[in-house]
Order: structure tokens, then C-alpha cells, then sequence
């Protein structure tokens, strides 16, 4: 299976805020969507619970914690990278959602990196991503960008592994 990671991070590679993100920018949920629909999305359960439409429609959700007696309706549930490649096809892309822990564990597996850069510094950030060795990526980026709504500016990064 192919592993990408999707992520967005600040500057400090902030993604999390008292259990959500720390802002939300309209163009990249589009992105977001358009990546990951038709595609089995891997998350942490208190990601799941961040989520504001539960499953994520058109798209198979799977939900890793060590909670084995946990069941989230349409969803399937992992307790182990390892139960998580008995569920899906080994020819599929599979899109790692988040959050810190979960990014953590699957970087050393994922053959791309597909990071919205937010390029602010939040105050009271207390998730992070975890540190992009560049030495094991080619980056290609594009923007930057701004949203209408929030004023945020922004670029997209997408790492392929060396």
C-alpha cells in the first residue's frame, strides 16, 4: 500500500489546539476533500472526535487507538498499523490524517508528504508534526496563498522521499 500523510502545520509544526486544529482555511478543506475521496483515511480517535461530519463521506474511515472496545459506527477500527493492512488493499493510497502520535508513527513508512504550511504561529498549540528530515524529501511547493476569510497566508508543500 502507499502511505501519504496530509497534514497542516504553522511555522512551528503546530497542528493541534485543545483538540482541533488551530485554523481553518476553506481552500485547502476543498483540497483536503478532493485528495482523499474514494480513498481509506487513517486517524487517531481523538482526531475522529475533531471531525465535524462523522464518518468522512466517500471515503473508507479507519480509526487507530489502543481502545479495543471502542466501535464508531461506518467506520472500521484498528488497534495496530498492523490490523490496518488486513483492512485495506495492498495496491491502495492510503491518507494519514492525523493526529501528532499517529503522524509520528506512520512518517518512517510514507512515500509522500502532503503539507499545507500555514505561515502563522499560533499561541496555545499543543500537538505537533513531527520533524521533516529534508535530507529524505524533495519538497516542491507552491504558493503563497492567501484566505479570504481569515486572512491567512499559506503554501502548499508536497515532499516525495528521496
Amino acid at each position: 500500500m502507499e502511505i501519504i500523510i496530509v497534514a497542516a502545520l504553522d511555522e512551528n509544526n503546530g497542528i493541534g489546539k485543545n483538540g482541533d486544529q488551530p485554523a481553518y482555511i476553506s481552500s485547502d478543506l476543498k483540497r483536503f476533500k478532493q485528495l482523499t475521496t474514494g480513498h481509506s483515511i487513517v486517524m487517531g480517535r481523538k482526531t475522529f472526535d475533531a471531525l465535524p461530519k462523522k464518518p468522512l463521506p466517500q471515503r473508507r474511515n479507519i480509526v487507530l487507538t489502543r481502545n479495543k472496545k471502542l466501535n464508531f459506527p461506518n467506520c472500521n477500527v484498528a488497534t495496530s498499523p498492523q490490523e490496518i493492512a488486513k483492512i485495506v488493499d495492498k495496491k491502495e493510497k492510503i491518507f494519514i490524517i492525523g493526529g501528532g502520535e499517529i503522524y509520528k508513527h506512520f512518517l518512517p513508512f510514507a512515500s509522500q508528504l502532503i503539507i499545507t504550511r500555514i505561515h502563522h504561529k499560533f499561541t496555545g498549540i499543543d500537538t505537533w508534526f513531527p520533524k521533516i528530515d529534508t535530507s529524505k524529501w524533495i519538497m516542491k511547493e507552491d504558493g503563497p496563498f492567501k484566505d479570504e476569510k481569515n486572512g491567512l497566508h499559506y503554501s502548499y508543500q508536497t515532499f516525495n522521499r528521496v
